[in-house]
C-alpha cells in the first residue's frame, strides 16, 4: 500500500513538473509586431532607415537586438517596409538620394526605390516585412517576405 501511494504521489508531482517543463512547446506562437514610428512622420517618396529594437521570448528566455529597416511611402498612408539585407548574400545596403537608387557595396547590386533589381547579381527583389498602421503609428513584422513581382 506504501508503495502504491508513493507512486501515485511520484506520478502526479512528476507529470506537474514535466507539464510545465514541457508547456513552452505547446503555447500558440505570439506575432510580434513592432511600433516604429509616427505614419505622419515618414515623408512621401523618400525611403527613410529606422532602427528599432525586436525582442524575441523563446519559452523561458527573452533576447533583444538591434535591427532597422527602410521605410517607403507614396502618399503617406500606404507603406512598403523593405528587410535591410541585400537578397544576394544578406549584406545591408543604403539608399543614394542622387542616384534614387539602393546600392549594396558588397557585389554591386543596385536596386529601384521599388525594390526591384536593376543590376547586379541578387535573384529577386528586396524582401519586405508586413505592415500596419493603427492609431496613427507605423508597426512591423519583422519575418521577411519575398516580394510579389
Amino acid at each position: 500500500m506504501v508503495a502504491g501511494l508513493g507512486a501515485a504521489i511520484g506520478g502526479l508531482l512528476g507529470g506537474a513538473g514535466g507539464g510545465y517543463f514541457l508547456s513552452p512547446l505547446f503555447r500558440k506562437k505570439e506575432e510580434s509586431w513592432i511600433d516604429i514610428g509616427r505614419a505622419a512622420d515618414f515623408l512621401p517618396g523618400v525611403p527613410t532607415k529606422v532602427e528599432y529594437i525586436e525582442r524575441r521570448r523563446d519559452a523561458w528566455v527573452t533576447t533583444e537586438r538591434r535591427s532597422s529597416a527602410w521605410v517607403l511611402t507614396s502618399n503617406g498612408q500606404d507603406f512598403i517596409v523593405f528587410d535591410p539585407r541585400c537578397t544576394h548574400l544578406g549584406c545591408p545596403y543604403r539608399w543614394s538620394a542622387d542616384k534614387k537608387l539602393f546600392l549594396c557595396p558588397c557585389h554591386n547590386a543596385v536596386f529601384n526605390v521599388d525594390g526591384q533589381v536593376v543590376s547586379g547579381p541578387p535573384p529577386r527583389p528586396l524582401d519586405r516585412y508586413a505592415v500596419k498602421v493603427v492609431g496613427g503609428r507605423l508597426s512591423i513584422l519583422p519575418q521577411a517576405q519575398a516580394a510579389t513581382a
